[in-house]
């Protein structure tokens, strides 16, 4: 990959260095690492007169069929947190790479991904939008069932400097939109069982996993499995701190991304299962312990204070680490014929009250 070694750095313009030190990072990363894995530039986004590329990080040395996990950040440009916690976690794998059997083992048997920062511009401009004023996970043209529970939330058309606003009827999807989508179906859509975990923030003060649907009450395909993932986790981190649930129990929402992948997946390929999550960090709890938060845009979705930066990143690290394992180790636990009938009935009980 020398043509990154030799590409004019993004991160050296001052103004870049100053409101957006993720990229930054990312690019010192992408020339570390090169010589370990794979870094591409997905896209580049224009906008308030500069170019921000869109990296996107790739290890292991399997076929594109080997089970597959990728950890999506930055969709939001307010929730800075799940960057730095994708970051965070790239950056040990890219010293643990160099000397850990345990983790080169893994990886001949699953690809681990990473597309740490979707909206670079949204970061930089400290909106959750993009540069157009486009909530990113409300901008698939899939429409709610029903409509969404929560007026505005739940995504609209009527004026790009309200909230979660949609796109204009009828127009393609945001190119960081589509960078997503482009990278999700080109990596995770051959494998024949993959995994995505997307970081956000800004909701409650647990952390939660959610998993599809965001547009509809019905139970999600794959039901089985995402219970047999939640007893899994279960015992694997007796001490964890997530609920894990579909997102409809707390609010729906018009063109979530997650639910707009996952459909095409049913679509294009067979034999393939695709999971997609979203760790939805419990942000209400940092606002509660420093209510001065609520005075900053970025208070309001990140850690502030330098210690909780620091154990909210330390915290998460075992999730993602049992994250790859389920994926590589997929077999021994993600058998439908053993887990469809039982774990069924059990997930309907838990999650649908039937």
């Amino acid at each position: 990959m020398a043509p990154l070694l030799d590409a004019p750095r993004v991160g050296d313009i001052p103004e870049i260095r100053t409101k957006l030190p993720e990229l930054v990072e990312l690019e010192d990363i992408a020339r570390i690492c090169q010589a370990d894995g794979s870094v591409q530039v997905e896209g580049t986004v224009d906008a308030f007169g500069f170019q921000f590329p869109v990296y996107s990080f790739t290890f292991g040395l399997g076929k594109w069929t080997d089970p597959t996990v990728a950890f999506i950040g930055g969709v939001h440009g307010l929730e800075r947190i799940g960057t730095n916690v994708a970051i965070s976690y790239l950056r040990t794998i890219v010293d643990l790479i160099h000397w850990d059997k345990g983790l080169q083992h893994l990886l001949s048997k699953a690809r681990l991904l990473f597309l740490p920062l979707v909206n670079p511009a949204g970061m930089f401009a400290t909106t959750r939008a993009n540069a157009n004023g486009v909530d990113l996970m409300r901008n698939s043209p899939i429409d709610a069932e029903e409509e969404p529970n929560v007026p505005l939330l739940g995504g609209h058309r009527k004026s790009s400097k309200l909230p979660w606003y949609r796109g204009p009827v009828g127009a393609p999807m945001e190119l960081e939109s589509q960078l997503l989508i482009q990278f999700i179906k080109r990596e995770l859509f051959p494998s024949r069982f993959s995994l995505a975990l997307d970081m956000h923030s800004g909701f409650g003060t647990v952390d939660r996993l959610w998993f599809p649907y965001a547009y509809s009450r019905r139970p999600f395909e794959h039901l089985p499995l995402m219970y047999a993932l939640k007893s899994k986790l279960q015992r694997s981190l007796p001490n964890h701190v997530y609920i894990m649930e579909p997102q409809s129990l707390q609010y729906t929402t018009h063109g979530d991304l997650w639910d707009y992948l996952f459909l095409e997946s049913t679509k294009e390929s067979t034999g393939h299962t695709l999971l997609p999550v979203t760790l939805e960090m419990g942000s209400w709890i940092w606002i509660k312990k420093n209510p001065r938060q609520l005075f900053s845009s970025l208070g309001i979705f990140n850690p502030v204070k330098p210690h909780r930066l620091q154990r909210t990143l330390r915290r998460h690290h075992a999730l993602l680490d049992f994250m790859l394992r389920a994926v590589a180790s997929h077999e021994n636990w993600a058998n439908a014929e053993r887990i469809n009938n039982e774990y069924t009935e059990r997930a309907m009980s838990l999650w649908y009250g039937k």
